[in-house]
């Protein structure tokens, strides 16, 4: 069976053009309003926000019906970027005053949703939907990591989080994750003894730097095979450089996840 991405999106913007959030209130007050049945608008709006429409369709009824069925069409045309300027509002700072006040349809728009959260739901919806792509592309660059033996419960969670990140294009994620993985399984993989001694040495916060230190110092008591601080180390160069020198490309989340699923093959082997 073939996926056809693109014509889900066609019928999901189809669907979230359809039934934007006070289209449907808009257009019923323009045609109450048109047909001479304003009055009927008093049992279902606000007593102070009736009078105040009342106020304006007596001063000149044709540009009030006007200017709903603008707002309508507004809201419809518009609803998927009001949507998308939702979720961005959620995942990035936002000034106090900005000194542009929201349109008047997208005010409505909001007010209207705030229950039903369709902006978000359509916001998300689109945007899975172009991940979708990309993602599989970037999966098909990759292999099953089959290792020996298990490590732990953990160590498959953070795994499982740092592929996904790669997935759907949070590079700068990944390689944290990648760290992590890391850190997780060697602490599974080391003796007892080795492991009270490192607990002492760096007091309990050893980082993946420390611990491939003392694995390396350490190869014959480990059992680890000579190759593994090698690739690690390179998972933790990257992992250091997301955390401290910036943003990384697809190619670095790339390496340093196949790296780390080097690492834990030749870890847990």
């Amino acid at each position: 069976m073939s996926i056809d991405i693109g014509r889900l999106e066609g019928e999901l913007l189809q669907m979230s053009t359809e039934g934007a959030p006070g289209r449907e209130f808009c257009e019923a007050i323009a045609e109450l309003a048109r047909t001479g049945r304003f009055a009927q608008l008093k049992e279902i709006l606000p007593g102070i926000v009736y009078d105040e429409l009342c106020q304006r369709y007596r001063q000149n009824p044709a540009a009030f019906v006007a200017g709903w069925q603008m707002l309508a069409r507004e809201m419809r045309q518009g609803f998927i970027q009001h949507a998308r300027q939702r979720l961005t509002s959620l995942t990035r700072l936002q000034q106090a005053e900005n000194g542009a006040a929201a349109p008047a349809w997208q005010e409505i728009q909001r007010a209207l949703d705030g229950q039903q959260n369709d902006l978000l739901r359509a916001a998300f919806a689109l945007e899975m939907l172009e991940l979708v792509e990309p993602a599989v592309f970037r999966a098909t660059h990759l292999r099953e990591c089959v290792v020996a033996s298990s490590s732990s419960e953990e160590a498959d969670r953070y795994l499982d989080e740092a592929t996904r990140c790669y997935f759907f294009g949070m590079f700068t994620a990944c390689a944290v994750m990648c760290r992590s993985v890391l850190e997780e399984a060697i602490k599974q993989r080391l003796p007892a003894t080795l492991t009270r001694q490192i607990g002492t040495r760096y007091r309990n916060a050893a980082t993946l730097g420390n611990l491939l230190h003392e694995v390396n110092n350490n190869l014959l008591l480990t059992g680890i095979d000579a190759e593994f601080p090698q690739v690690a180390n390179q998972v933790n160069d990257t992992g250091k450089k997301a955390v401290h020198q910036g943003l990384l490309s697809e190619d670095e989340a790339r390496g340093c996840l196949q790296n780390a699923r080097r690492a834990l093959q030749l870890l847990l082997c």
